[in-house]
């Protein structure tokens, strides 16, 4: 369970569960190639990408950052070039970036539908299969989908909770494709010595994203669970720890992990 000497591409990084993540892999030695939209601190977003590599770099991390907008298949192959030339094929993906709208499906518009599934299911599975060849040759390789208990089915009926996740039906279906492309890229790559997993909070995480969607006001889990989640997921042995559709608390206790 090490870093060092890797490479390690994180989207979504200029705040959030992203940057958390980037910053884990970067202290155990990894070299943390991040990406996001928005590159420069602006006063309409918490988070940027040279406030991400600034932190990074400050506490003694490799680190660089490459501006894109992963809805757009030409950035993610752009983006991916990029990191190559500049550090080397990742030995880790971590798909993070996404996009979220929440509203009524009988009023959901189609180009958000659109834009969600692009972000949350098409965008992960283009940059895996640009990491493959790479992770291939070297015999080992890992990918981790940034998921979320959402992606579960909901119960009923009767739907007794259904003013608390009314609007989460195209986050839920798009959250539950991403599971199933993970366990089919699992099963798919098993022989090839790369792991392929998903990690979902148990519980809303504080961060700005959940805030701007109201979603993290109590019942919330400290973010240092998933970034345990994500270092475990990333750096285990790829023929036991694979295929997994990890939720934080169960996993942890699995394996025996205690909150410092």
């Amino acid at each position: 369970m090490s870093c060092e000497g890797k490479v390690a591409l994180v989207t979504g990084t200029s705040r959030g569960l992203g940057k958390a993540i980037a910053q884990r892999l970067a202290r155990e030695g990894a070299t943390v190639a991040l990406t996001a939209r928005t590159a420069e601190p602006d006063p309409k977003y918490q988070g940027s990408l040279q406030e991400t590599l600034q932190e990074i770099t400050d506490a003694g991390g490799s680190a660089i950052a490459v501006t894109a907008d992963l809805s757009n298949p030409e950035e993610r192959e752009r983006l991916f070039s990029e990191v190559v030339d500049r550090v080397g094929a990742p030995d880790i993906l971590v798909n993070n970036a996404a996009v979220t709208f929440l509203r009524p499906l009988d009023e959901f518009p189609d180009r958000r539908v659109r834009l969600m599934m692009e972000m949350h299911v098409l965008a992960p599975l283009h940059l895996t299969q640009l990491a493959i060849p790479g992770m291939r040759q070297r015999g080992c390789g890992w990918v981790l989908n940034v998921t979320s208990v959402g992606g579960d089915l909901p119960g009923g009926p009767p739907f007794d909770d259904f003013d608390r996740t009314a609007g989460f039906g195209i986050y839920g279906t798009a959250k539950a494709a991403l599971n199933r492309l993970t366990k089919s890229l699992a099963a798919e790559l098993y022989e090839d010595g790369i792991a392929v997993n998903a990690a979902a909070p148990s519980q809303p995480v504080a961060t700005p994203g959940a805030g701007t969607l109201d979603l993290a006001k109590t019942d919330t889990e400290d973010i240092s669970l998933i970034t345990q989640t994500a270092f475990v997921l990333c750096t285990g042995d790829p023929k036991s720890l694979t295929g997994r559709i990890a939720h934080t608390q169960p996993f942890l206790r699995e394996i025996g992990w205690q909150q410092p």
